[in-house]
């Protein structure tokens, strides 16, 4: 077990966040926190990091216990580059691979027989074992393999304080992933990273050695990667076992068999009290009327389960059916700026609803307003079709009108009841009905304008993040309206959950192109992982093999490195007998060639002799030694 509370309760001030709140996180768990915003998850987050201390209960931690947090648009700070950055990590490893090295060219110049060389050998088998047991020669490949994943393939030596906000948040999740703690925290992980990243990181926590608690509004992420799911709604937890699927069928169920069992005992204490009100007085039946009594003061009353707020409920409409082919792309190059974003082809048909996706700044925003604003002669648009466009920035939107006028100006055949009914549906109060648009909070403002956009009353929608700033009920309601619409939808979102609910085809913008996969969102995810995965192996079978040799270098047992010490003694040995030979053959050379030795011929046959001898003796030198250098 990693941490456990135990009946802890936290207020701020006089506002209680929750109370009675008791679980246990253990080794190697994957676990989704969900909840309504401001039900107190962040809360819970800093009381796990000792950040903030319960009014009363208990919170463990394992002794030792390392914790990663990577806060929502939370970003490294540092001012090194990426690459140097990841590699601070491993500085121990490092320095071990170093230490190794050194101990080797040590050793290698120190003599086999002497004490120093016994010495040496024993702290290089140490510093082998550590080596090989925090897998240091894999560091490069690790820092590559997490840092690709994430989208930095192209970016190792870019400067860290020159990146955005998303990219520093995105790079210290790398660094958080690389540190392996015993627990990751991870609050909105899934900001700011395209669909091929995300896919990547949910394999990598999948085989993530620790703990993960994630805080997220995708959903998709979440059935992914966790096995538990704790929800945080009405001062209370609970824990659901399964992903964030099935801890909807659960949290259904417990809900419906908690309403059955209040409603039973209610209408069981109602029976009783009846029966008392109408006997209490009668003396033939005031002692069974007072058992009654007894019965009602003994049994515990069940509260009515707690009904969240009702979600919005969308609806759209049209009055007018378009023709079978409600939008034609013919040899679109679409560019921004004088840069070229991609070209390609699309042929939509009624009823069809299309995801388009890509990595961020592929050009898919930009697209959707292209077709939106109309005019280019390669997007052709079919008969009797009625584009409704929902714009991200909500810029369509005037932020000093009030949230009544912004619908009722546009709109001015509809009553007031009608238009406050209108935006009550998608999820505006009555208190908001009199707020300026500027003062609105993002999920408000959104709201809004989905239902700006539901009164456009389109057969072809086109909405670019549409699930942005909006809450899960939101976005399940959004999700609903969309499946049962009859008509057209061209949408982009990074909502894979969302995606995978609405879309029937996938239109990929990538390197360039505009690609086109059929089958929804998971025919199109299973041939984007399967490619990924034979890229990523390719990369790192190659890193693997590139320091295999200097592994194998420096993992040796003792019988090889003695082997390796006489070699190298016997070289040397080679060597000063062949140096000696051949400074006795250069001195009899000379000393043949001297007058002296010229008119002495017994001296001069002598000289020639030994001469022989010692080219016969160097001849052999020389393929000793090549047996050992070769």
């Amino acid at each position: 077990m990693l941490t456990s509370f135990s009946d802890v309760a936290f207020s701020y001030g006089d506002k209680l966040i929750f109370s009675g709140v008791t679980f246990a996180l253990n080794e190697g768990e994957k676990v989704a926190l969900v909840g309504a915003n401001g039900e107190g998850k962040t809360t819970l987050i800093k009381l796990i990091l000792g950040q903030l201390t319960p009014d009363y209960g208990q919170i463990t931690l394992k002794n030792g216990i390392k914790i990663g947090y990577l806060e929502q648009n939370g970003g490294l700070e540092a001012e090194g580059t990426v690459f140097a950055e990841m590699e601070r990590v491993f500085a121990e490893e490092r320095a071990a691979v170093a230490r190794l090295e050194s101990l080797s060219k040590e050793l290698a110049a120190c003599p086999p027989s002497s004490h120093e060389y016994a010495v040496l050998s024993a702290r290089l088998e140490a510093a082998q074992k550590f080596v090989a047991a925090c897998d240091a020669y894999n560091v490069e490949v690790k820092i590559k393999r997490v840092l690709n994943g994430m989208g930095f393939s192209e970016f190792y030596s870019r400067t860290i304080s020159g990146m955005s906000g998303g990219e520093k948040t995105r790079l210290k999740l790398a660094r958080l992933l690389l540190e392996e703690p015993d627990l990751l925290i991870l609050d909105e992980p899934t900001n700011h990273l395209d669909i091929d990243t995300l896919g990547w990181l949910e394999d990598y926590l999948k085989s993530f050695p620790g703990a993960v608690l994630v805080v997220s509004h995708d959903r998709y992420f979440l059935d992914s990667v966790c096995q538990k799911t704790l929800e945080i709604e009405n001062f209370t937890l609970s824990s659901y076992p399964g992903n964030y699927t099935k801890y909807k069928a659960l949290k259904a169920e417990r809900y419906a068999l908690a309403l059955k069992e209040y409603e039973r005992q209610r209408e069981e204490r109602a029976r009783l009290q009846e029966y008392v009100d109408k006997n209490i007085v009668r003396a033939t039946t005031a002692k069974s009327a007072q058992s009654r009594v007894k019965q009602l003061e003994r049994m515990e009353v069940l509260q009515k389960p707690f009904t969240p707020p009702a979600p919005p409920r969308f609806n759209f409409i049209y009055a007018e059916r378009p023709y079978e082919n409600v939008l034609e792309v013919r040899g679109l190059n679409l560019s921004i700026g004088g840069k070229a974003l991609f070209s390609g082809d699309l042929l939509v048909r009624r009823g069809q609803k299309v995801a388009i996706v890509g990595p961020n700044g592929a050009g898919k925003s930009t697209f959707l307003k292209h077709i939106a604003a109309g005019g280019d002669p390669a997007i052709m648009v079919g008969r009797y079709v009625k584009m409704a466009f929902y714009d991200q920035e909500n810029a369509n939107l005037n932020k000093n009108n009030t949230v009544l006028a912004e619908l009722w100006e546009r709109h001015v055949a509809y009553g007031q009841t009608e238009v406050r009914a209108s935006l009550a549906r998608c999820g505006l109060v009555p208190e908001d009905m009199d707020k300026r648009v500027g003062d609105l909070s993002g999920g408000e403002r959104a709201k809004l304008a989905l239902c700006v956009f539901e009164n456009e009353h389109g057969n072809v929608l086109v909405l670019d993040e549409p699930t942005n700033h909006l809450d899960l009920p939101a976005r399940e309601s959004l999700e609903d309206a969309l499946k049962k619409f009859d008509g057209t939808v061209i949408f982009v979102s990074h909502d894979r959950y969302f995606i995978s609910a609405v879309a029937d085809t996938v239109a990929e913008i990538d390197g360039g192109l505009l690609k086109v996969y059929g089958g929804g969102y998971e025919g199109y995810a299973e041939q984007k992982r399967a490619a990924a995965a034979r890229a990523r192996e390719e990369e790192e079978r190659a890193e693997r093999e590139k320091y295999a040799q200097k592994r194998a270098e420096s993992y040796r047992s003792k019988k090889d490195r003695a082997a390796e010490a006489a070699r190298r003694a016997a070289v040397k040995a080679i060597e000063a007998d062949i140096s000696s030979a051949e400074a006795e053959e250069a001195a009899l050379n000379a000393e043949l060639l001297s007058p002296q030795c010229l008119a002495d011929y017994k001296r001069a046959a002598a000289v020639a002799s030994r001469l022989d001898e010692l080219r016969a003796r160097l001849d052999e030198l020389y393929e000793r030694y090549s047996e050992y250098v070769d």
